[in-house]
């Protein structure tokens, strides 16, 4: 590897090839005594611990300094200590002191101007480069005795463990120890995102998931430094979430799914253990309540909620915009009201969606009308209102996102909620729609929006799609997967990767960075790594895979170790 072979496309890279680190055996972690930080350090050990079969202990480092958090790995017999970890290090020829972003670290004049806007000059104190990392940025310094992370807060360190995870051998993903010279190249990363939101919707309506599956789902986005999962829980042809008030939402509704098959829900158990899950990993769940269309399984377990109080039949298919919930009925707002509430009550992330799209039935004042009071009720729990961009129309609510999902960059209606003071999600579907095939071939997946190779899902600027809109109001980005032809999790991860990854790179990346022959080049290195961790996916033709490797022999590893970290492989 070499050091800027990394995806998402770091900020900024300083190699230097004099100054790999080599793990080995008696390798240690030291971490500052947060418990955030901790927690970071205990999953990169989790994580190094099956492949190499090192120990890998953890101990606490007096490193800390002036806000920022400080990881650091090293060889015992090499290491500086603690003492040297609060030290300087030498990266690129430049003296740095932990946590701070020196000479060779500056977002500078020499930088790309995206980079320096607004975070130009040198940082002097571990506060002001904890300042200009920002929320989720880290910086890496890598040396022939220890490779160091910082970062202002946990979730930064994270995004530094990711890289890190990358610039190893792909025989890290190993779920067994094998015989490997654990390099890392030397040098310098200095890295932070381009949108504060980058995220992937899982829809578990159409098809069900179990909890395992959609933990899986986490760890790719982590992988990625996808900060968000959307999860759409509610749809025709299937309620996943239980709701106490309701409860036939789930014991009926949830029964189905398309093709008729037995379905399956979450139980609040199983969702707040999605919930903690992602958590750990710096991913925000957004759960998604699609009203007032898309709602037959609703209108299957309570008829009283439908215009005609008659309970339609189950719906196995994959039509849209037939069903919806009664406008003009106060029990419909009761229904609302309980399981907005339940499920906010569940969710500590400050989102909750509220789908919106597709009521073709639900005309004008009547489906305005819905929407705006629909919000109060999401903004009486505490949360902000995400929506599909259908409801532009509807009166604006305080801090509302709209989650646009267009095929053609001109939308007036779109334009004008935004002057109202709407921020975007963009998801357009002919580029950012996971469910789209890949080409003409594809065994799974549609086509109404265009075929979706990985030049397509990377070769568009999030900032610059919509027309109209000024680039400040792009909160980020989300790459949807829906799932009326998707049954499995091969199949989840057949139709991610390796877009997954073009996305996060438009959602993390400096738009100076973007070039497709690069990205493509470093997007190729994942294949065996993809292999190794027994990850499906499409080896598609753009991009050029090396050869699929023999995997390192095993090794044998020291006692215990097969003990250690039954979920090492879900970081």
């Amino acid at each position: 590897m070499r050091l800027g072979d990394v995806v998402p496309a770091p900020e900024l890279v300083a190699p230097d090839p004099a100054a790999d680190f080599l793990l080995t055996a008696d390798a240690v972690i030291r971490v500052d005594a947060d418990p955030a930080a901790r927690d970071v350090a205990e999953q990169l050990a989790a994580l190094l611990r099956p492949a190499t079969g090192y120990p890998v202990p953890v101990t606490d480092s007096d490193a800390r300094r002036d806000g920022s958090l400080v990881l650091t790995l090293s060889n015992a017999t090499t290491s500086t200590g603690d003492a040297g970890a609060a030290g300087t290090a030498s990266t690129a020829g430049t003296a740095s002191t932990a946590g701070t972003i020196g000479a060779a670290g500056t977002i500078g004049a020499d930088a790309p101007a995206e980079a320096r806007s607004g975070r130009t000059g040198t940082a002097g104190t571990g506060a002001e480069a904890a300042e200009a990392l920002g929320d989720e940025g880290y910086r890496l310094d890598v040396t022939g005795t220890e490779v160091r992370i910082a970062a202002a807060t946990a979730a930064g360190l994270f995004h530094g463990v990711q890289t890190l995870r990358q610039l190893l051998p792909a025989a890290v993903e190993s779920a067994t120890a094998v015989a490997e010279l654990w390099a890392v190249p030397g040098g310098m990363i200095v890295d932070r995102p381009r949108f504060a939101y980058r995220g992937a919707m899982l829809d578990v309506a159409r098809h069900f998931f179990a909890v395992d599956d959609v933990l899986r789902v986490v760890d790719h986005l982590a992988r990625y430094k996808l900060n968000h999962l959307h999860l759409h829980l509610t749809d025709d042809q299937g309620w996943r979430i239980a709701v106490d008030a309701w409860p036939r939402l789930t014991e009926v509704g949830g029964a189905t799914e398309v093709g008729g098959g037995s379905g399956g829900w979450y139980t609040k158990d199983d969702y707040r253990r999605i919930v903690r899950y992602a958590a750990r990993r710096h991913v925000t769940v957004v759960p998604e309540i699609d009203l007032p269309g898309h709602t037959n399984a609703a209108l299957v377990a309570y008829p009283e909620l439908a215009p005609g109080k008659i309970a339609p039949p189950q719906y196995t298919g994959t039509e849209v915009g037939f069903s919806y919930v009664d406008p003009a009925d106060e029990r419909t707002y009761d229904f609302v009201a309980d399981v907005v509430g339940e499920v906010a009550a569940l969710t500590p992330g400050p989102w909750l969606h509220l789908g919106g799209d597709e009521a073709f039935k639900v005309k004008g004042e009547a489906y305005t009308g819905f929407v705006e009071r629909a919000q109060r009720i999401v903004a009486a729990t505490g949360k902000t209102v995400i929506g599909w961009h259908q409801l532009a129309p509807a009166g604006h609510a305080e801090g509302r996102v709209l989650q646009w999902w267009g095929t053609n960059g001109d939308d007036p209606a779109t334009a004008e909620a935004v002057r109202r003071g709407a921020r975007l999600i963009l998801s357009p579907a002919n580029h950012a729609y996971l469910d789209m095939k890949y080409a003409p071939d594809t065994p799974i997946g549609h086509d109404w929006a265009g075929l979706t190779d990985v030049r397509t899902a990377y070769d568009w600027d999030p900032r610059a799609h919509l027309a109209d809109v000024p680039a400040e109001t792009v909160l980020g980005v989300e790459a949807p997967l829906w799932t009326e032809s998707v049954t499995s999790l091969a199949e989840i991860e057949f139709m991610l990767f390796p877009r997954l990854p073009a996305v996060a790179e438009l959602g993390w990346s400096p738009r100076a960075t973007h070039d497709w022959d690069g990205f493509r080049g470093r997007l190729a290195e994942h294949g065996p790594r993809w292999t190794a961790a027994g990850i499906a996916y499409h080896r598609s033709p753009e991009v050029p895979w090396p050869a699929e490797p023999e995997i390192p022999a095993p090794r044998s590893a020291p006692a215990g170790s097969a003990d250690r970290e039954a979920g090492a492989r879900q970081l």
